[in-house]
């Protein structure tokens, strides 16, 4: 990282922010006196937004060495310093935690990456650690919250500025744990590289996003960043040792702590190894029998489903990690929305709504159906437009095999013509016992309510808690629990 001609370095720069000096990777936020670090963005160019920066009156510009000759002149005639950088990803993440002094936080922050089950686990540990007495907050996909204080959120984990500002909140207001969910995508664009995590668990990896990744290898590469690249080398891990890609994190952390429906890994440690029993799974939830150290215990939860005993057995075993020994809070959880969210109505029929949205997802959450009794399984569900097409007749063939109808329609079909995803997906459905078509969601929905018998159910998945479907690139609003008891008169 060269000196400018301005005799302003990185490090130099880095210790303006900590005074006080404005940052940030957003034009539309840049203040006069202040600094812009130009990001090369998966879909933006930050180069394109320079111009903007200078006119607002940013006095640095953080850049790539081949960057340098395209701002120079641009940047002379305005006044503002050059301030190199071998990575502007990396730069942005350090910057905002020396804005945020969040290098020195107080905050417990523990990740929970995985591609299903992220956001119940969240919730899970939340309600653990809150009925241990502390304070909470969450980062994840259905809002970013703690005590006093709650939003949307637009990305499960959002930008490190946003990361580093709610942390930092979240300490101001008394918070001593924040449970962060952390994507993929978030770990590749090194978004969360400096929080200092001092837990980390991953609960599975299973097709999705690959339109981003390419390959499940390059996927797991990205996931593993959590517990490779993040600080607090020495933060407790918790991994999944019936998922053969999260078990390799054993490759990695040697120390981590397993969970599994099994014996301890081989490559394991066997005093750090959570045994789960399944007792019972049903309407009314799952029951378990726990064996840890030699200790015994059994759990009672009303979440239903084999994947919700899974997710249980995940945030006991970070609880583990972190030193806690007793779990009866989670007996208490009734779930999160959008996750299996039964929608209550008058006529008292069976509608459950999910977030399912992979392939693996759908297959969980219809056996956690299936194995809770109903006579007929009845549902609905679309793919996402302008995201990974290889998985589309992949989440055909699950509801297909696991449902006796299946309703095929729209889910955010983004700038993809309805029709056309439809068609990636209908290759999946050809073993399918009997299937509906509608690309209009509602309309959709109302077709399989229709369908219902007393002691059958309706699976309505792919948005969960999401209330907007985006056309055409305009988020419109709807939900469909709302929809659900519009139909049904509730």
């Amino acid at each position: 990282m060269a000196e400018t001609t301005s005799g302003m370095t990185y490090e130099k720069l880095r210790d303006l922010v900590r005074a006080g000096l404005a940052v940030t990777g957003d034009s539309r936020q840049v203040a006069p006196g202040g600094a812009f670090v130009v990001v090369h963005g998966a879909s933006e160019d930050g180069l394109r937004y320079v111009p903007d920066a200078l006119a607002k009156g940013a006095a640095y510009l953080v850049l790539e060495e081949d960057c340098v000759g395209q701002c120079a002149e641009a940047a002379k005639a305005a006044g503002a310093a050059l301030v190199r950088h071998s990575d502007t990803r990396l730069a942005l993440s350090e910057l905002a935690s020396d804005c945020y002094h969040t290098y020195e936080t107080p905050l417990k922050v523990i990740g929970v990456t995985g591609t299903n089950g992220k956001t119940t686990c969240a919730s899970l540990l939340e309600r653990l650690f809150e009925a241990a007495g502390h304070r909470v907050g969450v980062m994840g996909t259905v809002n970013y919250r703690w005590p006093g204080h709650l939003e949307a959120s637009p990305l499960t984990t959002p930008g490190p500025m946003d990361v580093h500002r709610m942390l930092a909140e979240m300490a101001k207001a008394g918070c001593d744990i924040c449970v962060m969910e952390v994507s993929s995508h978030s770990l590749e664009q090194k978004r969360v590289r400096h929080v200092p995590f001092a837990g980390a668990c991953f609960t599975n990896l299973t097709q999705d996003h690959l339109d981003f990744h390419v390959t499940m290898e390059a996927y797991f590469e990205a996931k593993a960043l959590l517990f490779t690249e993040t600080p607090l080398p020495g933060k407790a891990v918790a991994t999944n040792a019936d998922d053969p890609w999260a078990l390799r994190l054993l490759d990695i952390r040697p120390d981590a702590w397993t969970y599994g429906f099994g014996p301890a890994p081989a490559k394991g440690d066997p005093m750090r190894h959570l045994r789960g029993e399944l007792l019972e799974h049903g309407t009314s939830g799952v029951g378990l029998r726990l064996t840890c150290q030699g200790r015994t215990w059994e759990l009672h939860s009303p979440l239903i489903g084999r994947f919700n005993a899974d997710n249980l057995l995940t945030v006991m075993a970070m609880g583990l990690a972190m030193g806690m020994t007793d779990f009866r809070a989670l007996e208490g959880f009734a779930g999160v929305p959008g996750r299996l969210e039964r929608v209550a109505n008058p006529k008292g029929v069976h509608v459950f709504v999910d977030y399912a949205h992979t392939p693996d997802a759908l297959v969980n959450v219809l056996q956690a159906l299936r194995g809770a009794g109903f006579k007929r399984i009845v549902t609905v569900f679309g793919c996402g437009g302008n995201r990974d097409r290889k998985k589309r007749p992949l989440m055909g063939e699950a509801v297909a095999k696991l449902s006796d109808v299946a309703v095929l329609t729209s889910d955010n079909p983004r700038f993809e013509e309805p029709e056309d995803i439809i068609a990636d997906v209908m290759p999946g459905l050809a073993q399918a016992r009997e299937v509906v078509v509608d690309a209009d969601r509602r309309s959709a929905t109302e077709k399989a309510l229709a369908l219902l018998g007393p002691e059958d159910c309706l699976l309505i998945a792919g948005k969960g808690h999401e209330d907007y479907q985006i056309v055409k690139g305009v988020k419109r609003h709807y939900s469909d629990q709302e929809t659900v008891r519009e139909l049904l008169g509730a």
